[in-house]
């Protein structure tokens, strides 16, 4: 087969087999543009982190003045692109007031991806200063671009809160739906692996680690058995929670209360009380209370009382 053979069968290809085709329509986001606009965003809030060259204090206006020109008109570009997709009137128009709208956020962005970095440098005793946490530590970025993706998300702009956690995604293996609401002071230590859905909320002072999963337990479908969007489908995290490695958490209806522990490997579908630890002990579910010593033991539908001494 040659190569007239091969693009006249892919022609033919794209003629019969639509779905995956985007042809006559509008312009779609440029992934790379998006790449692009997700690292220059990281310099706005990062200034002088990830610059070749120095950045001194009196370079700063200068800087922090082309790197907005910079990303307002990349961000407007691809803000109209994403509307005129949705089919919303007066795109331009709209995209240059959630340009404005976004850029506006990024003084508090910054105040609360500061608590970020602190909850990383105090979280991990391998840490050995803020510098490497801002440079080295995978959380970092993906939480930061959540940050930002969530702003847009709650403009409604489709498309791109999506494409810039994707980001992230493809770089650290942590994804974070733009969707997901995260408090302040939250690491996730390792990254890896770890998912959190759209209608997860998490509290202040949360440590994840990696593996973890704020996941939905099942679908709600319509009558064509087609999953009903924007319903409550993923978790909710108290304040101050610790989750171990490869912990699934999952259900609209489960809540992990202020204060609690998850175990590593624990398998939840169902709330926890404040003050709480779950772990496993041999293949039975143990949720107790941290202050006192009675436990709730899953034994397949049973719970059974008992008193724990083993941590």
């Amino acid at each position: 087969m040659n190569l007239e053979q091969i693009k006249q069968a892919l022609l033919a290809a794209y003629r019969s087999d639509g779905g995956i085709n985007h042809l006559d329509g509008v312009n779609l986001p440029s992934q790379e543009s998006v790449n692009q606009l997700a690292a220059d965003c990281m310099h706005l809030l990062f200034p002088g982190y990830f610059e070749e060259s120095a950045l001194t204090e009196g370079d700063l206006p200068a800087h922090v003045e082309s790197m907005l020109l910079k990303i307002d008109r990349r961000l407007a570009t691809e803000i109209e692109k994403c509307l005129r997709f949705a089919q919303v009137p007066d795109a331009a128009t709209q995209a240059r007031d959630h340009t404005t709208t976004v850029l506006a956020q990024f003084p508090e962005l910054r105040k609360l991806i500061k608590t970020d970095v602190a909850a990383a440098y105090q979280g991990d005793p391998a840490a050995r200063s803020v510098e490497e946490i801002i440079l080295a530590y995978p959380c970092v970025l993906v939480i930061s671009l959540q940050r930002l993706a969530h702003v847009l998300y709650h403009l409604r702009v489709p498309l791109l809160p999506r494409m810039l956690t994707e980001y992230a995604h493809e770089r650290t293996g942590c994804d974070i739906h733009p969707g997901a609401r995260l408090g302040g002071h939250f690491f996730v230590d390792h990254c890896t692996g770890v998912v959190i859905g759209e209608t997860a909320t998490v509290g202040d002072h949360v440590k994840l680690y990696q593996g973890v999963t704020l996941g939905a337990k099942s679908f709600e479908v319509d009558d064509d058995g087609r999953p009903i969007k924007g319903v409550k489908r993923h978790p909710d995290i108290g304040s101050h929670v610790t989750i171990y490695a490869h912990a699934t958490i999952l259900g609209g209806e489960t809540r992990v209360g202020n204060h609690s522990i998850i175990g590593s490997n624990v398998w939840l579908m169902k709330s926890v009380p404040n003050e709480s630890v779950a772990y496993f002990k041999g293949e039975n579910l143990v949720i107790r209370s941290r202050r006192k010593k009675e436990t709730l033991v899953e034994r397949g539908d049973a719970l059974a009382h008992e008193h724990d001494w083993e941590i």
